[in-house]
């Protein structure tokens, strides 16, 4: 859901910063798509999908991976995009919609729709199943306003289960990310807590707005408007065990989606708020570390 939150100052910087050194502008989004949440590469097909949030219309797009133009435009129908925040991709191309955007922590109808590969090519689809699911941590709807974990704009696909990593809106922010786990099967769900993170304690900073895994599974990257936090070096799904790094971008947008389009590299995809961002960024995670 947008989110407007940035404090004066931080206009400020955003507009007088130069370039970061770290991010490569690739190109802008196509002015239709104001509002972008997610995205994911389709090596198969070299287009980045990507979708819109809430306001929006129930629809996904392909871009054309070298130049950002629209190629297709896909209906989900017997769909309301009541908060698309991320959408993602299995082994085998399937594409998943998170409807799962939860800023005020009083949904009870959070979904996730499977979109066939097979149906890729039409210019409207059924989605082939429907995930629903809730958080069995969370008991008041919504919370008291020290406790509102349970907002979510990033998830993926791994091993035919998604994991997806909370967005804290909490009165006094800490910077405490939950980890989730749903099986990636049709029907109801009570979400698995796989444990918890610490960001920052600094809102604008670090409040969770994508992730995504490598294509070699040995990466997750988890989003920020302008940190990534890379997990590497971890066992099976324990991606919170492994070794953590705050790689900083030095570009302050708001950064909504993230994918690997190889196992080095990551598209950033931010919002244009007032005359800043708008556009696909490309980021080598092996330049970010050596900064480090």
């Amino acid at each position: 859901m947008r989110n407007y939150i940035f404090i004066l100052s931080a206009f400020t910087f955003l507009s007088c910063q130069p370039d970061s050194g770290t991010l490569t502008t690739v190109y802008s989004l196509p002015k239709k798509l104001k509002e972008v949440s997610g995205i994911t590469y389709s090596s198969k097909s070299n287009l980045l999908w990507t979708l819109e949030d809430s306001g929006n219309a129930n629809e996904i797009y392909g871009l054309n991976f070298e130049n950002g133009k629209i190629e297709k435009t896909i209906t989900i129908e017997n769909t309301e995009n009541v908060d698309w925040e991320d959408i993602t991709k299995d082994k085998d191309g399937n594409l998943y919609i998170g409807d799962f955007g939860n800023n005020d922590n009083e949904r009870k109808d959070l979904r996730i729709y499977k979109i066939d590969k097979k149906s890729l090519a039409a210019e409207s689809v059924i989605p082939a199943y429907e995930i629903s699911f809730a958080y069995p941590e969370q008991k008041d709807f919504p919370p008291k306003k020290t406790k509102m974990f349970y907002d979510v704009e990033g998830f993926f696909e791994f091993k035919n289960n998604f994991y997806l990593f909370t967005k804290n809106r909490s009165k006094g922010f800490d910077g405490t990310a939950f980890l989730y786990k749903i099986p990636n099967t049709a029907g109801f769900h009570q979400a698995v807590l796989m444990g918890e993170f610490k960001t920052c304690d600094n809102y604008n900073h670090c409040a969770i707005t994508s992730a995504a895994i490598s294509p070699d599974e040995s990466k997750v990257a988890v989003l920020t408007h302008d940190k990534i936090f890379l997990f590497e070096s971890f066992g099976g799904d324990n991606f919170l065990n492994g070794i953590k790094t705050t790689l900083e971008l030095n570009n302050f947008s708001q950064k909504e989606a993230a994918s690997f389009i190889d196992n080095d590299r990551i598209f950033i995809a931010d919002e244009k708020v007032k005359s800043v961002g708008g556009n696909v960024y490309d980021v080598s995670v092996k330049k970010l570390k050596s900064k480090s």
